[in-house]
């Protein structure tokens, strides 16, 4: 079976049972600052499941794209991948719970897929102190006549799912595995994991299952990996042919990482040194090694790219509509990251012949040293780009070992000295107090919750600067923003203004301001009383963007002047983003 097969089985199945197929969320979670990558299916509908939106379908289906490299350095085994497909069924609304899930479950698999029921195994949570046996699951297996030598009850760690982040929806889980091999995973959410670690029962439970796609197309294909299904054979074969050496781990490694780059880069991520962004420079630069190990010479990432957008790109349409961005993206890190590997090599071969020092890395000349320190590897990062990961690897061919614990400490300070660095840089930013100053100061407010709602809570004012003409606004975020996204947040922003929504004002302690769901930036300025600007129906929320809900837009912590109403403000469009400085952009709009 192809995988283009195996991905309409899945959604027409399940559209037959009542499903609506939805498309597949991006890669950057939407408002949900707890992940910092699209990890499973469900993360589209965490507040479905949760209550905090009102689910717009009963019952979904999807085919999800995700990320996770946490087992990075297992990829190019026969299992692990950084990126994969995750199929999944899912109910909101209670209006079908564990008999229906496991039920079709197994019907998808011996009907549709036809595979030989005595291949196919089940799991179930155990119970512990925390939370107890599902019993209801295995009744339910029961009643469906599979015999008890093909159910397993298991622990926590095996059968008991979520929540993503520190909260959120979680429950027991069944899981169904086809020769050994685990292959869905059924997450009855009947609980709400609180901030600390109760468990409370959902007033209404949620299916959220999960198939790992490219798992089920190796097991339906009889192969052990699936490197060695059509996911895959194109990939690979391009890699062959540019490869002057041969070495399959390697090869798996950069088919894997460009694939999953390329998905990152259709999200609009760009390679940089912070979160998301460095996930991406990380697998980029782990490519890249993998192909210099082959054999291979000249620039190639936007090559094998080509090959994963021609294969995926019916299926997910940003593949090729952000094609040209996508390849410019990876030759200008790929290029970049060549020149930091021929000094990376250099520094690292002189430490090798006992040619450290002062001019390399520094330290006393006695003896070779077998350990490069904390510092030492943050100057490879800082200096030369150069990602622990990288070093750690490199370390470990010549002989050396890597002082990890350093390292972080150095990184630490440096985030430090970037905080204090940026907080120097906020200034209130008026330039007088005339009236259109007061209208720029009240639409940088609106430009700031909107730039939370569409970037997540990670965007935080950096500066700002407004005179009578425009407004200048810093924010921390590690990449450029995409069109769409520049769109958005313009949008959102004369949504508001549309409405003419009042700005009221309110003079509240630094705590009252916190629970009232209050920006504040810089803390340890604030007096014991501060001013708290909402712009909205309702200065009682502890949340500033939830559509249609009451809150208000924004809540921040401000000395004014602002406007009375958003009306006056006129339209909002946003002139320029660019880059301020490392891990900062700055955006530059005017009310026409």
């Amino acid at each position: 079976m192809t995988s283009k097969e195996l991905r309409s089985k899945f959604l027409e199945y399940f559209s037959s049972k009542g499903h609506e197929i939805l498309p597949s969320s991006s890669l950057i979670p939407k408002n949900d600052p707890s992940v910092l990558l699209t990890t499973a299916g469900m993360q589209q509908f965490k507040k479905w499941f949760s209550g905090l939106e009102k689910p717009a379908y009963p019952r979904v289906v999807t085919v999800q794209k995700c990320i996770r490299i946490g087992d990075i350095e297992e990829v190019g085994d026969d299992t692990h991948l950084s990126f994969f497909e995750m199929l999944g069924n899912f109910s909101f609304k209670a209006d079908y719970w564990k008999e229906e899930a496991i039920k079709w479950g197994i019907e998808f698999l011996k009907d549709e897929l036809k595979i030989p029921f005595e291949r196919i195994g089940f799991t179930y949570f155990s119970g512990d102190k925390l939370n107890s046996k599902d019993q209801e699951s295995y009744e339910v297996f029961k009643k469906l006549g599979v015999p008890d030598k093909k159910i397993k009850p298991m622990g926590r760690e095996d059968n008991f799912w979520g929540p993503t982040g520190d909260e959120g929806p979680c429950g027991p889980t069944v899981e169904i595995y086809i020769d050994g091999v685990e292959v869905w995973n059924h997450v009855f959410n009947e609980y709400y994991k609180t901030k600390d670690g109760k468990y409370k029962p959902l007033d209404v439970k949620g299916v959220d299952t999960g198939v790992g796609f490219e798992r089920l197309l190796a097991v339906l294909g009889g192969v052990k990996s699936p490197y060695e299904t059509d996911l895959f054979s194109d990939i690979l074969a391009k890699i062959s042919e540019l490869s002057s050496k041969s070495n399959q781990t390697s090869q798996r490694i950069v088919a894997d990482h460009l694939r999953a780059a390329t998905f990152l880069l259709a999200d609009g991520v760009v390679p940089s040194n912070l979160e998301k962004s460095y996930v991406l420079r990380r697998l980029i630069r782990r490519a890249v090694r993998h192909g210099r190990l082959l054999g291979i010479k000249e620039s190639f990432c936007s090559e094998i790219s080509e090959v994963v957008i021609e294969k995926f790109g019916d299926v997910y349409p940003e593949l090729k509509k952000h094609q040209k961005f996508i390849f410019e993206e990876l030759e200008k890190e790929e290029n970049k990251f060549n020149k930091t590997i021929e000094q990376g090599l250099k520094i690292f071969e002189k430490r090798r012949l006992g040619g450290f020092g002062q001019i390399v890395f520094g330290g006393s000349q006695r003896g070779k040293k077998t350990e490069i320190s904390g510092k030492e590897v943050f100057d490879l990062f800082q200096t030369h780009g150069f990602p622990l990961e990288m070093t750690k690897e490199i370390a470990k061919e010549k002989g050396f070992s890597v002082d990890e614990n350093g390292f972080y400490k150095e990184y630490r300070k440096h985030q430090e000295l970037s905080r204090i660095s940026a907080e120097k840089k906020f200034k209130g930013g008026l330039a007088s107090g005339g009236e259109m100053e007061m209208k720029y100061h009240t639409a940088t407010h609106l430009l700031h919750a909107a730039l939370k709602a569409v970037l997540g809570d990670r965007a935080k004012q950096a500066g700002s600067n407004i005179t009578a003409e425009r407004l200048r606004f810093d924010f921390t975020h590690p990449e450029k923003l995409m069109p769409q996204q520049i769109s958005e947040v313009e949008d959102l922003v004369n949504a508001e203004i549309k409405k003419n929504q009042e700005v009221k004002v309110q003079e509240l302690s630094v705590e009252e301001a916190k629970k009232a769901g209050a920006i504040g930036i810089f803390e340890q300025k604030y007096g014991e009383k501060v001013k708290v600007y909402s712009i909205g129906p309702s200065t009682n929320s502890t949340s500033s963007r939830q559509a249609g809900s009451g809150r208000p837009f924004s809540v921040e912590i401000c000395g004014g002047p602002h406007v009375e109403r958003t009306g006056v403000l006129g339209h909002f469009k946003i002139t320029k983003e660019e880059s301020s400085s490392a891990g900062v952009r700055r955006i530059k709009a005017v009310l026409e």
